[in-house]
């Protein structure tokens, strides 16, 4: 405390609560292959250069990129070498992405690969988005599964398989015939998308977890983590793979499958849930992200009360700045309620803290949320009147 001997007033500099800022949901990371043995293979020259050329990045190198040139210069222009890999990155900023991570490996059907690049993507904290395009096997779309449920800060993009004898039948099985699991932590997309490919200046198939986490990156963006990343079209995608159906749609949708559609010309994403269960709390996309995006949000901004005494002081200051958080969430439109009461209620007191558990050394703060959800059926009710409305 300071001491003062002379009257007169003083002012001094009281340290404030820092205040808790939403976290960021669009950045990717993206697993794939760069096969330097394909012929004619070789990394762009250096500009102003007929001789030098930048250098491959290593395997199990996560290397930041924020632009498609930039992921040339790493990992090579358009080439049978690296062809799903360029695709999906390429599709990614084509759709509204702006950051993302990118490992490369020596074989995306080995599991030991792929979870070596999942650990490199562990130490990277602003990973919201996870993908490894045009993996089809169980065991390797599991470990990315996996990786997104472990911190429950991250959501996996997954590709569906390719439809086999002109019907939607085994799109969730592999070779080997075992289905991916289920998680509220993934989405799985269907089918693959017909766009332009520069190496054989024709058109090719590609996976779709590339072009959905671009477009994820622009929902968030635009309208927010909230809003279902659906009912957008799909930028660069010339047609699909399949056609599916209304009715066929029908059998897909209540097992997680999100469709991708072609409607008036406009290829369209028209589905929005987890892989988890159909009737559960997280069977949207966009509840999932935002309860990540809140959780995360929180674990990093309250740091501030780690070994501060445990009383009333420090519960007031962690409701302060939890409460101004949330009505921003609230303000958003991402929490359901006309008021922040009715929104969302945030507790830390005596009966969240009672004497036993200071004794352990811990705060408890409990927290409600209304999660505004999506409307997945606009229903019309129509009736006939038997005579003019206005009788």
């Amino acid at each position: 405390m300071p001491v003062y001997l002379t009257p007169g007033v003083y002012v001094e500099e009281v340290p404030g609560t820092p205040p808790i800022a939403p976290l960021g949901t669009s950045t990717a990371g993206f697993i794939g292959v760069v096969d330097t043995s394909a012929a004619g293979f070789q990394m762009p020259l250096r500009p102003g250069s007929e001789t030098d050329r930048y250098t491959l990045a290593s395997v199990n190198s996560a290397e930041l990129v924020t632009s498609f040139d930039q992921f040339k210069n790493k990992f090579g222009d358009f080439h049978a070498a690296n062809s799903t890999l360029a695709h999906a990155v390429f599709g990614f900023f084509n759709n509204g992405g702006t950051r993302c991570w990118v490992i490369r490996v020596d074989d995306l059907s080995s599991v030991s690969d792929v979870n070596a690049a999942l650990g490199e993507f562990a130490r990277i904290d602003e990973i919201a988005i996870v993908a490894a395009p045009g993996a089809n096997i169980k065991a390797v779309q599991d470990a990315v599964i996996d990786h997104c449920e472990n911190p429950k800060y991250r959501f996996a993009i997954i590709d569906s398989q390719r439809p086999t004898e002109a019907t939607v039948n085994g799109i969730l099985q592999d070779t080997n015939g075992d289905t991916v699991k289920n998680s509220q932590y993934a989405a799985l997309y269907f089918p693959w998308l017909r766009v332009a490919d520069p190496i054989t200046d024709g058109q090719i198939f590609v996976p779709p977890s590339g072009h959905m986490a671009g477009l994820y990156a622009r929902v968030d963006g635009t309208r927010g983590v909230h809003k279902a990343p659906a009912n957008e079209v799909v930028r660069g995608a010339l047609g699909l793979e399949y056609l599916t159906t209304k009715n066929e749609q029908a059998g897909l949708n209540p097992r997680g499958i999100n469709v991708i559609r072609g409607f008036n010309g406009d290829i369209r994403v028209w589905g929005a849930r987890t892989l988890g269960d159909s009737n559960g709390e997280f069977t949207y996309i966009s509840t999932r992200r935002l309860m990540n995006m809140i959780g995360a949000s929180l674990e990093q901004g309250t740091r501030f009360a780690v070994f501060e005494p445990n009383a009333h002081p420090l519960w007031q200051r962690i409701v302060r700045a939890v409460t101004a958080f949330l009505t921003i969430v609230w303000r958003d439109g991402a929490l359901f309620g006309t008021t922040p009461e009715q929104a969302f209620y945030v507790r830390c007191d005596e009966t969240t803290n009672p004497p036993e558990v200071r004794e352990l050394g811990q705060v408890i703060i409990e927290i409600g949320v209304a999660v505004v959800k999506p409307a997945e059926f606009v229903i019309f009710r129509i009736s006939q009147l038997a005579g003019p409305a206005s009788e």
